[in-house]
């Protein structure tokens, strides 16, 4: 797991549960998704709209139990985004 997926996926869990719910995701990137960009911390491609946040949350989901967690998040974004 990279340092990276560990950093955007605390940055998108708002209520500090370590899980990120639907929600969570698409509200987490519409706020803060542009900072994380700018910063380094997400691609810029990666930036979407709530459909792509949500096929985002669909993807890293990998058991269905409408819960992503921190391992289930950095397996998708480490991949998918090149981190490690």
């Amino acid at each position: 797991m990279s340092d990276k997926a560990r950093k955007l996926f605390e940055a998108l869990d708002l209520d500090n549960s370590g899980t990120l719910t639907r929600e969570e995701v698409i509200i987490a990137l519409r706020t803060k998704g542009p900072t994380l960009a700018a910063s380094g911390d997400l691609p810029f491609w990666a930036l979407g709209d709530a459909e792509a946040s949500s096929a985002l949350f669909d993807a890293a989901d990998q058991n269905g139990d409408a819960l992503v967690t921190l391992e289930e998040f950095a397996a998708l974004v480490d991949r998918r985004f090149g981190w490690h």
